[in-house]
């Protein structure tokens, strides 16, 4: 049995995500999860949510309320929308947690002791309509280098690039709007990862199975320019981690709290320390997945995200936890993913713009957007949600293919046999060359799976549910009852194994039509299918089961056309 840790990016509690959140990184991270469950696999997936920073206090502020209670507050709707999709975390933990304060302080602590964190005095916007130092988050502008004009002081979420909020053009405060800025000097903590680019530079050669978009961004940000740059690693704000080294003070740092992005992916380890007191473990349980030295050296650790996180989970975060001298896990596969845009713009949370994870659970069950979501995955280019395509691949591979496959069976079934299993017939040639097919087909699903080729995947199982269809148009047993019964039952027999086979393989994709179709099937039976000729054979003759309710309902061109108008403007 393997064992498997898995993260998915950590989203930002400022407000509902939309779907290009969802299908960058929490998304596959649970088709991941869920697959190397159902083959008998260890596995520990863990999210979070992302509390510190401007983000929270802007949208804290903006709602009235303060941060503390905000952040509780959207932690809880978070979890509970991503239960509605289906998303199997073992723990979903908050990054305000006193796990992640403690570890997040120890490894300054030990980062400090190291000597890679260096005390800089540097100039900072000071916005005097606000009257404090505004970080990054806090300052839009214009980008200079693509021209982006709602660029902010950290990054250009348009073309990716690392900024500093100096250099942003015709900067403004993100607080009051106001263009009242000047430039002060303040003292801050410098992660001076330019003392390890050697190190990552080496470590990231040796991952010559990562996706080529994962590794063209690190090694970008390793040799550009003057390479890999020291990054700070405090702000000052009243929200977040208090700097300390370790359990110590930290002279000269009164007041300051880490910057967000140096806490938020210590936050995978911490949230592995929530799941372990909120399942009364001790912290033995939560080591042998973090601690090399404590058992974690046979688990395999992959992360899930967008490409704009791409640069801190191969460069900021393993210069942290491999600079502590500690013996903490080091990922061994990043899957990053490029950005699903909506409708000719794109999908925005800050600008309110797209579909969002509520609405669009208020609209259809998690499954329909689940398998477009995943089927369209933009994993080697940018993709596009459209309404039109979403109808498509709805009405095509739900309705038509699987739904239309139990459909019929089912229904065939009680029509000329009851509600059971039949007996009687043997299988023929055109029974085994599917059974031949099915087997070529389930390891190629298998082994799209492993490699986490999420379109790939999406598009090898419903070639297998095609070929079951395609089996009963070609057998025909409503024609064949007609003179051959006995035929025809093994044939409706085979089908409705068929069904249960078309569950489990499923499950990782639409796990709710999946729980359905066994429920149907008056079966607890999810076994993965390693024999597919076995497997095809769990139904003896008599096993009772019922007509399921339709697995999937298509969407009318008055649905989409309704759904289009009222999504194209923006949330408010």
């Amino acid at each position: 049995m393997a064992r498997h840790l898995i993260t998915s990016a950590i989203p930002y509690i400022n407000g509902i995500k939309h779907l290009g959140n969802l299908v960058g990184s929490q998304l596959p991270a649970d088709l991941f999860a869920r697959f190397q469950r159902s083959r008998g696999n260890e596995v520990l997936f863990l999210c979070a949510t992302d509390e510190h920073g401007t983000p929270a206090e802007l949208a804290a502020a903006k709602a009235g309320k303060p941060v503390a209670d905000y952040c509780a507050e959207m932690h809880s709707i978070q979890s509970e929308i991503a239960k509605g999709f289906g998303l199997s975390f073992d723990h979903f933990g908050r990054s305000s947690s006193p796990q992640n304060h403690a570890l997040t302080q120890h490894l300054a602590g030990k980062l400090y002791e190291a000597g890679l964190i260096e005390e800089v005095t540097e100039k900072q916007v000071y916005s005097n309509a606000d009257k404090r130092f505004l970080p990054d988050r806090y300052i839009e502008g214009t980008c200079p280098n693509c021209g982006y004009d709602k660029a902010r002081g950290d990054q250009c979420e348009n073309c990716t690039k690392q900024l500093d909020p100096t250099d942003l053009i015709d900067p403004r405060s993100a607080i009051s709007g106001s263009t009242d800025l000047e430039v002060r000097e303040t003292k801050h903590l410098f992660l001076r990862q330019s003392q390890m680019r050697e190190r990552l530079s080496a470590w990231i050669d040796t991952k010559t199975d990562w996706p080529v978009l994962t590794t063209s961004i690190a090694r970008k940000w390793l040799n550009d320019g003057d390479g890999l740059q020291d990054r700070g690693i405090t702000r000052d704000l009243d929200w977040g981690i208090p700097v300390k080294r370790g359990t110590d003070d930290w002279p000269g740092m009164e007041g300051k709290v880490f910057y967000v992005w140096f806490d938020a992916p210590i936050e995978y380890i911490a949230c592995a320390g929530e799941w372990a007191e909120a399942n009364g473990l001790d912290d033995a349980a939560w080591e042998r997945w973090w601690r090399t030295g404590r058992g974690a050296d046979d688990v395999r650790y992959t992360q899930f995200m967008g490409k704009d996180n791409v640069p801190f989970h191969t460069l900021g975060f393993p210069a942290t936890i491999m600079g502590s001298g500690e013996d903490w896990k080091l990922v061994d596969y990043i899957k990053s993913f490029n950005y699903l845009n909506y409708d000719g713009g794109q999908f925005s949370t800050s600008q309110g713009r797209g579909v969002f994870m509520d609405q669009a659970l208020e609209i259809l069950p998690a499954d329909y957007w689940r398998w477009w979501l995943l089927s369209h995955a933009p994993e080697s280019s940018d993709s596009e949600f459209t309404w039109e395509n979403f109808q498509a691949s709805v009405n095509k591979d739900l309705a038509d293919v699987l739904g239309n496959f139990v459909s019929r069976v089912t229904k065939f079934c009680r029509s000329k046999f009851g509600e059971e299993v039949p007996a009687g017939g043997a299988y023929g040639p055109d029974e085994t060359a599917l059974i031949e097919r099915l087997n070529t087909r389930v390891r190629e699903y298998e082994a799209l799976m492993e490699a986490m080729e999420v379109r790939k995947s999406a598009a090898a199982l419903r070639a297998i549910w095609v070929e079951g269809n395609e089996y009963l148009q070609n057998a025909a047993p409503w024609s064949t009852f007609k003179d051959s019964p006995e035929q025809a039952a093994m044939q409706i027999r085979l089908a409705l194994n068929l069904i249960r086979l078309y569950a489990v393989l499923s499950a990782p994709f639409i796990p709710e039509a999946s729980a359905r179709m066994l429920a149907a099937m008056h079966t607890k039976d999810d076994s993965w299918p390693d024999d597919i000729g076995a497997a095809l054979e769990t139904f003896a003759p008599g096993h009772d089961f019922a007509v399921p309710e339709v697995l999937f309902s298509k969407i009318t061109d008055e649905a989409r056309e309704d759904w289009q108008a009222r999504f194209s403007g923006q949330r408010t």
